[in-house]
């Protein structure tokens, strides 16, 4: 099918044009009697999900034999049933919202995979332009081989790891097993995401899209660019074969969510929203800033209610610190053990930088500091600074994108980059 979208770059599109949009969309989807399971985000996005369920619930339960949805986690922390009550905006009761089952993708139970193929190493070569080599086990929570057709529902904004989110990244990381959620997020941390975040075409994009062909299921896309005040734009379409729906939407994404500065910043202070509850998440402030910082600048994290580096993977991470990509290369007989993903979230917040193997010297390009409430002792042993949250002065900080010290006032969606945009002429204006 034909891509049906639109996208302003200034403004926002009324509810009305929201939905009018969506139900052209799925107007043309080919569900009627299908079973249906919609892939949505966590609580970690912006989105305005309770619109979305109203629509599609609207729109596809008349036509559909039943209507699910998903909640592609990834690897955060599974929702209970207040939250997801709050994440869709209707009441959700033992994972029932009325007739509509709500799932948790229990990422963490061997039970929820089926397996749908291999990507071989040959394969992995060229995708990953040489940088790996090795085969890749793809699998992926059984309900989309169980239902009859997969449905994505979700944002776009630029990403560490894959470069936008949004697609085909709705199955890897967000229902995947292990194994190529690992893979995928060390690959961009080879690439490094400095390099990777708001570029539309990157390796890591091509292996999952080559991950998301051994599906089966038919596979369509709802994609929406948001801002914390509305909706931007609306895109539905085949979510495989040449992606234009996820394409559109991206190329919109890097015209809202990008700024572009003429000078670095020497300091940035990322206010983190509540809907990041750990440092796992809360480190996209770090992400979307770096770029934008000088040599030897700092970004601080500004998040008084993060008291933890991940609730699921804050063990490991205390036991390997946050450090450059470079000191685990050349140290990999002690870290090659650990789980890659893992190691990837490490290099992406603190940044790019050095490591001299002979005098064992870490050289970060700019300091990160916390001033959350993870405490000075545990900032320090993760090899990053401290800030007591109650001696930062937010008035001090500059909200002038021209200034050297700035504030990020609402931090972890839009990506600060230093230079000219290039061609955006994808982007539906």
């Amino acid at each position: 099918m034909s891509v049906v979208g639109r996208g302003v770059v200034a403004g926002h599109l009324t509810p009305e044009e929201v939905s009018d949009l969506a139900r052209q969309g799925l107007d043309r989807l080919p569900l009627d009697g299908k079973r249906v399971i919609v892939l949505i985000p966590d609580g970690t996005r912006t989105m305005p999900m309770p619109l979305m369920f109203e629509i599609l619930e609207r729109e596809l339960a008349p036509r559909v034999a039943a209507l699910d949805f998903l909640v592609a986690l990834g690897t955060h922390t599974p929702m209970n049933d207040e939250q997801l009550s709050r994440l869709i905006g209707r009441t959700v009761v033992d994972g029932r919202a009325g007739d509509r089952r709500v799932f948790n993708h229990r990422w963490d139970d061997p039970a929820t995979f089926a397996t749908l193929g291999t990507i071989p190493a040959a394969a992995i070569a060229e995708l990953s332009l040489g940088r790996l080599n090795q085969d890749v086990p793809v699998a992926l929570n059984r309900m989309v081989v169980e239902y009859d057709h997969v449905l994505i529902c979700g944002p776009v904004f630029p990403h560490e790891v894959v470069g936008f989110s949004g697609g085909t990244k709705y199955l890897f990381p967000g229902i995947a097993a292990s194994e190529i959620i690992h893979f995928t997020h060390w690959l961009g941390a080879l690439i490094t995401s400095s390099d990777v975040l708001g570029t539309i075409d990157t390796p890591v994009r091509a292996v999952i899209n080559r991950a998301a062909a051994l599906l089966d299921t038919p596979l369509s896309l709802l994609a929406l660019v948001v801002t914390y005040e509305g909706v931007a734009g609306v895109f539905c379409g085949e979510a495989t074969g040449n992606h234009s729906a996820w394409r559109q939407a991206a190329a919109l994404s890097s015209r809202r969510h990008i700024v572009w500065l003429d000078k670095p910043f020497d300091r940035v202070l990322t206010v983190m929203p509540a809907m990041y509850q750990d440092l796992w998440t809360a480190a996209k402030g770090v992400y979307k800033t770096e770029p934008a910082v000088a040599d030897g600048g700092e970004v601080v994290v500004y998040a008084p209610h993060v008291r933890e580096a991940s609730r699921v993977h804050g063990h490991v991470i205390n036991e390997i610190g946050y450090h450059c990509r470079d000191y685990f290369l050349a140290q990999w007989d002690r870290f090659g053990r650990f789980p890659l993903g893992i190691l990837a979230h490490s290099t992406h917040v603190k940044g790019p930088g050095t490591y001299d193997a002979r005098s064992h010297v870490e050289a970060p390009r700019i300091n990160v500091t916390l001033a959350t409430g993870i405490p000075r002792e545990q900032c320090e042993h993760l090899s990053l600074r401290y800030c007591d949250p109650a001696e930062v002065d937010q008035t001090a900080w500059s909200t002038d994108v021209g200034s050297g010290s700035y504030k990020v006032p609402r931090a972890g969606e839009l990506l600060f980059r230093v230079g000219r945009p290039p061609d955006a002429a994808e982007a539906t204006s």
